[in-house]
């Protein structure tokens, strides 16, 4: 009876879809879960006819997904990545460096203080030991400085190589997953699940470097770079590593036998955030403080080296400048004395006019390849502010991409996230009508019996 089959078939699809609605329920507090749900169809009536129809068919799964959010959400992490990355090395350098007991410009300061004192009386032994106690404590706030950015420079290229391990096994994830998929699906069995997987690796790669994603028409990802290098096409991956060449480490990426130089400051992500970094702004730093601290030994050793001694010899140098070492960058002449400090320009004892050079050297030019040409004095103050700015833009821009990624995060629930309440109203309403249907097919057992007993 076609009534029967009727009842049966929509039995069958409420039992389905209530099958789904459980899915959803179950994994509403699963992270990138994806809802689900069927497509209902009416079942035309057999040719020649005169029937309401076969019932009803359950057409397709649904997967609720809208891949205009999804890629909103993985260009959000990459932005999120690459800020979130520099900030910490970006508020300590500015904490080291604006720190008013171990500034540069406070041992400048100092150091040029002890040399004003010493004009008092130039022959004092120890206005003279303060002089050379400045220089040294001067030369040791070099060191320690210089020695925090050598610091964050091997800091930032050990998390640039340990990013790239979780990087290629999520690439590796990526390729594998597209394999399954078109395995599976052309078997004809629900993908869903995987494709959750595979989304949650895609956002994962995002975080570390920028993507572009194509969803093909096989059921394939295909990633790559925003500079158009492939990262997963079907079921091959790429993977990246730091290759040194006498000396330089470049990233690498290999892609079915080919090789790509990428540069690290422009990749994206988190990888590409460090790069930036250090690239930009830590090495210029770095440069700076050693610009600054050769050019003031420079000038101070000179214009030593032009007076005399107490006992009229000639002047000798007072900093001794060593830019291959980050722990002694700047240091006291090993063995210099009291008696060493050239102050006279004429030889005589007691003359402060060589001393009065020194200490005009303040206030004397000195060119760094960052800001060009400024005076010793306010050298250090230029390069804070400097930071201080950069510290700064990347708070507001990360405060940004934090609110732009919650904001993604959000679009992207309102149509993929299991909403209980809704799945609440789905699960009485399938309800409703496969306990309809089962009513039906009590009825036509009924009319089936009654038929049968006219016949008794």
């Amino acid at each position: 009876m076609t009534i029967t089959y009727n009842a049966l078939s929509g039995a069958l699809a409420a039992q389905a879809a209530l099958n789904t609605v459980s899915q959803n329920i179950a994994n509403s507090q699963t992270k990138g879960y994806t809802r689900q749900g069927v497509l209902l169809q009416a079942t035309a009536s057999d040719p020649g006819t005169k029937s309401a129809g076969n019932g009803v068919q359950i057409g397709s799964l649904l997967r609720f997904s809208d891949s205009y959010k999804a890629q909103q959400m993985w260009r959000s992490n990459s932005e999120l990545g690459s800020l979130s990355q520099v900030q910490p090395y970006l508020t300590q350098m500015e904490t080291v460096m604006s720190d008013d007991k171990s500034s540069l410009s406070y041992g400048i300061d100092n150091f040029f203080k002890a040399l004003n004192a010493a004009g008092v009386d130039p022959t004092s032994t120890p206005l003279r030991q303060q002089v050379i106690t400045a220089a040294d404590s001067m030369s040791q706030q070099f060191n320690s400085i210089y020695n925090v950015t050598a610091a964050q420079v091997i800091s930032v290229q050990q998390q640039q190589q340990a990013i790239l391990p979780q990087l290629n096994e999520s690439l590796a994830g990526i390729a594998a997953l597209n394999q399954q998929i078109v395995a599976v699906s052309g078997a004809g069995t629900n993908t869903s699940a995987l494709q959750d997987k595979r989304e949650q690796l895609i956002d994962s790669v995002a975080s570390q470097v920028g993507v572009e994603v194509i969803m093909n028409p096989d059921g394939t990802a295909s990633v790559s770079l925003k500079s158009g290098q492939p990262l997963v096409v079907s079921n091959m991956a790429a993977s990246l590593e730091f290759v040194t060449t006498s000396g330089a480490s470049t990233l690498t990426l290999t892609f079915a036998k080919s090789k790509f130089k990428l540069d690290d400051t422009k990749v994206g992500g988190q990888l590409g955030g460090l790069g930036n970094y250090k690239q930009n702004t830590l090495l210029p730093l770095q440069k700076s403080i050693s610009e600054i601290a050769g050019q003031m030994a420079q000038m101070v050793n000179d214009q030593f080296s032009a007076g005399f001694k107490s006992d009229g010899t000639a002047g000798e140098p007072l900093l001794e400048f060593n830019p291959s070492s980050a722990s002694g960058l700047l240091q006291v002449v090993d063995g210099f004395q009291t008696t060493d400090l050239a102050f006279s320009s004429d030889g005589t004892p007691g003359d402060s006019g060589n001393l009065q050079q020194l200490v005009g050297i303040k206030g004397k030019p000195i060119t760094l390849s960052s800001l060009g040409s400024v005076l010793l004095g306010d050298a250090d103050t230029q390069i804070v502010g400097k930071l201080g700015i950069d510290s700064q833009q990347n708070q507001s821009q990360l405060k940004t991409a934090t609110t732009i990624r919650t904001q993604a995060e959000d679009d992207w629930k309102s149509t993929s996230a299991v909403n209980t309440d809704e799945e609440a109203i789905n699960l009485v309403e399938f309800q409703n009508m496969y306990q309809a249907n089962m009513k039906v097919i009590a009825v036509a057992n009924t009319l089936f019996d009654s038929t049968l007993q006219m016949f008794g």
